[in-house]
């Protein structure tokens, strides 16, 4: 019984969820974002987005269908090149989730803030924190029920939100959709704005990485199918909310209020009851991505103690399957980093930034070595060299896009990867 609890395995719905939940609440920031930088072509560069993330279901499907193990990069150069630097694409693999945790917990509290306004934000993120380590200690399989309620509900307030919307230009027309494209150009010619608004949109893909952290734990023949899911929601509603919010406010309305752009799309198109929908939507999708985090990482984590690079006591199970000391440790990084930002996190967001669009130039490249040095191992897919390419170029472009756009964020960057 023992060893069916330990690698209890999960379906298409449930899998998706949890790595769903990450990669579809990148829409309550990276839209505002996308509008920030190219301004009325933002949903334009949202859907450049959609392709290069198509490019890269072809590169995961391959790596991970050769290489069926937890560990996502790390176990992509792992089995093609040395150990050191499977243990770079492991350290940012970490840095990310970490970053994650922390930034999404915060970014649900605050929400719900708004909600209760007496609610202490620091002290409700690390019990939000908390919940999730008891979540992932009691097992997989009861985290992922949870997932699914959230991913469900998320996915219904986004439809809702956005019929509301599509009614609110029935009746009221598309002047403001008219007077926004009638605005200068950001940076000044549509190629750098579309630039830098890639390089911005290129946030909302992360928790794709996800589910190759724990494709150990999902039924045969799932993986590939939870990247097709995810590729769907991120291809449909990013770019669709960018769009919607575009034609219902006005472009300086959208950057001010950038930190709730939903909340005020729901406002806008049909009052205050949508409004507190979305806001309760935010709190559950942002929470859910602080589970995405937590099942990764300990998926990740595992991986690597299995292979003799940290100490073998963090792979002790409890009664329920679950490797409780990864989930325990993970939450005390969070909590020291949240405490010892004092919730200012900025610096973070810049960590988060790089190092998850490290790791996916990093899968690319393991991509590339699998082709080179191990041409004869079977595969379910292939990607093509050509598509391969420029998937790379483009993660590598949206890096250097992000560095010029906020250069103090590679400095704090490599602090917190060297950091003793």
């Amino acid at each position: 019984m023992e060893p069916q609890k330990i690698r209890a395995k999960l379906g298409e719905l449930a899998s998706t969820s949890i790595s769903g939940n990450d990669i579809s609440s990148s829409c309550l920031y990276v839209s505002a974002l996308a509008v920030l930088h190219a301004g009325q072509y933002a949903w334009i560069s949202l859907l450049i987005v959609g392709v290069v993330l198509f490019l890269f279901r072809k590169i995961y499907g391959e790596v991970v269908g050769a290489l069926p193990m937890n560990g996502g990069a790390y176990n992509a150069l792992l089995n093609t090149t040395s150990k050191g630097m499977a243990s770079l694409a492991a350290s940012l693999t970490l840095l990310s989730y970490m970053a994650t945790a922390v930034i999404s917990a915060n970014e649900a509290m605050a929400y719900l803030k708004n909600i209760v306004p007496q609610l202490p934000v620091i002290l409700a993120t690390i019990g939000l924190l908390a919940i999730f380590m008891g979540l992932v200690i009691i097992g997989i399989g009861e985290s992922s029920k949870v997932a699914i309620a959230i991913f469900i509900f998320h996915l219904s307030s986004l439809i809702l939100l956005s019929s509301f919307a599509g009614m609110y230009l029935f009746e009221h027309g598309w002047g403001v959709f008219s007077d926004n494209n009638a605005q200068p150009v950001k940076h000044g010619a549509l190629t750098m704005a579309l630039f830098f608004g890639f390089s911005a949109a290129m946030l909302g893909i992360s928790g794709f990485e996800s589910s190759a952290n724990f494709v150990e734990e999902q039924k045969k023949g799932v993986f590939p199918k939870t990247l097709r899911n995810m590729w769907i929601v991120v291809t449909i509603f990013n770019p669709l909310i960018a769009f919607l919010a575009l034609a219902v406010l006005p472009i300086s309305e959208i950057e001010s209020n950038s930190e709730a752009l939903l909340s005020i799309m729901g406002n806008q198109v049909s009052g205050g009851w949508l409004s507190f929908l979305v806001s309760l939507d935010a709190v559950l999708v942002l929470s859910g991505a602080v589970l995405t985090s937590f099942v990764g990482v300990s998926g990740l984590v595992e991986r690597i103690t299995l292979d003799r690079i940290l100490p073998p006591f963090l792979l002790k199970r409890n009664r329920n399957g679950s490797t409780y000391r990864i989930a325990i440790v993970f939450f005390m990084l969070c909590v020291s980093i949240l405490l010892i930002t004092e919730g200012n996190l900025e610096a973070l967001a810049g960590v988060y930034t790089i190092a998850f669009l490290s790791v996916m130039a990093l899968f690319g490249i393991g991509n590339i070595l699998l082709k080179v040095r191990r041409k004869n191992l079977p595969r379910p897919e292939r990607s093509g060299w050509l598509s391969l390419l420029i998937a790379i170029l483009a993660v590598i472009t949206a890096l250097v896009g992000n560095i010029i756009l906020n250069p103090d964020y590679l400095a704090v960057f490599m602090e917190y990867l060297f950091l003793p």
